[in-house]
């Protein structure tokens, strides 16, 4: 099977998180990917292997959002050139505390070989923080 140029490679991962698809989204990425989410909220840092990524970074982010209030993600735009994608989605959902969450991300994906190697996500942090971690940060 040949492999699938960067731009096709996120569409399919963002694809396959608006979905629900875990095995298509764990194997889009690099054993060694890093994941860079900004900002002073809990989940910021760099997280470093595909595991810490999609177990312990996107695993958390479901016990942030109440029952059925799973936030539905919008892919709105993808630019790629050579092996950096962008990529803009959209996530609305109900925080665990009744908030609604409606955030607009941009994330710059770097893909190798087929595989997504790093990304560098933006979103309004501040949102993030009132709505997802309102009793965690001031």
């Amino acid at each position: 099977m040949d492999q699938l140029d960067p731009r096709t490679v996120v569409e399919r991962y963002v694809t396959a998180i608006a979905t629900g698809d875990l095995p298509t989204a764990v194997a889009s990425f690099a054993e060694n990917a890093t994941w860079s989410y900004p900002g002073d909220l809990p989940l910021s840092r760099v997280w470093d292997g595909r595991d810490a990524i999609v177990e312990d970074f996107l695993g958390s982010v479901g016990t942030l959002f109440a029952p059925g209030g799973s936030p539905q993600v919008t892919l709105t735009g993808l630019l790629a050139d050579g092996p950096q994608v962008v990529a803009e989605w959209t996530a609305r959902g109900t925080a665990a505390n009744g908030s609604a969450y409606h955030n607009q991300c941009l994330g710059i994906f770097t893909v190798e070989n087929g595989l997504i190697t790093a990304v560098r996500e933006y979103l309004d942090t501040h949102h993030a923080a009132r709505t997802l971690f309102a009793d965690q940060v001031s």
